[in-house]
């Protein structure tokens, strides 16, 4: 079994390793380009690609797979099976076609919920009771191929967009190996999606992370969580922007304008809200680092300010 992988992110890292430490001949893995990241702005190699030279598995990194060349590229390495985890580039139907047995991907959610870029913080967001991988055949759709085997998790009450990431990492993982024997040798036979279920979990973005107070405190609670570790959700205090890492929402009665401080204390600093009061817990002044509220508050008096 000849196997070609395709990923980026962190995300994708415990599937690659879970192929290599499986016996499975994997021949190359294909990843996006060198990015600039940090402060310096440094070429910086994905977390797929610095795991690949570890193990010592060929690396290309084309930035695009259009054209007849990509697909040239990828027949030649004579491929049984193309896997994709969050590659992060659209595959045309050449690539598609090019793999003896097709491409499969690991999708980080229960399809056909959660189609698209983000699917890990908008079930968060959404208050989903579960979410769940779904090992699927590709087609030209967005995340519409037939779905072979999908494993569910129940998304804990405190659950951040970090901590599922990782949980869903390391499920995607297990359940790829697990629908891997299947899906050769045909035992294993894919079911379709019921498109009328779909959903789409768009692109997150910096835009969309600073806090409408109007908005219930349940909600910006979830979007606080889903947002950590990125973007981070944000609100404004003047001519400050405030980073928001962890809050929660107490039994309380709302009675003032949404963004108005109503208590500050060790606790927390209470909120009101459109519906309900958020107490922040942890939070982030400009330059500095993230801190508890009861240090944030040893440095500036918050009581009666109104959040923007």
């Amino acid at each position: 079994m000849r196997v070609v992988f395709a990923g980026t992110p962190e995300f994708a890292v415990p599937t690659l390793r879970a192929l290599i430490a499986g016996g499975v001949e994997v021949v190359a893995v294909y990843t996006q380009p060198d990015r600039p990241a940090g402060r310096g702005r440094k070429l910086t190699a994905s977390p797929v690609k610095e795991t690949a030279l570890d193990q010592g598995v060929p690396v290309r990194q084309p930035e695009t797979l259009r054209g007849t060349e990509a697909a040239a590229g990828l027949r030649a390495l004579d491929p049984d099976l193309l896997v994709v985890v969050a590659y992060g580039l659209l595959l045309p139907r050449a690539i598609l076609d090019a793999p003896r047995r097709g491409c499969i991907n690991v999708h980080a959610s229960l399809l056909p919920r959660w189609r698209g870029a983000a699917p890990i913080q908008r079930a968060i967001l959404a208050g989903d009771a579960e979410t769940g991988v779904t090992i699927m055949g590709m087609e030209a759709g967005l995340d519409t191929g037939p779905m072979y085997l999908t494993r569910r998790i129940p998304i804990d009450a405190r659950e951040t967009g970090g901590g599922l990431h990782d949980k869903l990492a390391a499920l995607g993982a297990e359940a790829l190996m697990a629908a891997l024997p299947g899906i050769l040798d045909g035992s294993l036979t894919p079911v379709a999606q019921d498109d009328t279920r779909a959903t789409y979990a768009k692109k997150l973005s910096k835009e969309e992370a600073l806090v409408e107070w109007g908005r219930p405190a349940v909600e910006i609670d979830r979007m606080i969580r889903a947002f950590n570790p990125w973007p981070v959700a944000e609100t404004r205090l003047g001519a400050t922007t405030l980073r928001l890492w962890a809050s929660e929402v107490p039994a309380l009665p709302a009675s003032g304008a949404p963004g108005r401080v109503l208590a500050t204390g060790k606790a927390g600093i209470d909120v009101a809200t459109g519906d309900g009061v958020l107490r922040l817990t942890r939070l982030q002044p400009p330059g500095k680092r993230p801190m508890s509220a009861a240090e944030l508050l040893n440095a500036r008096r918050l009581d009666g300010e109104t959040f923007d």
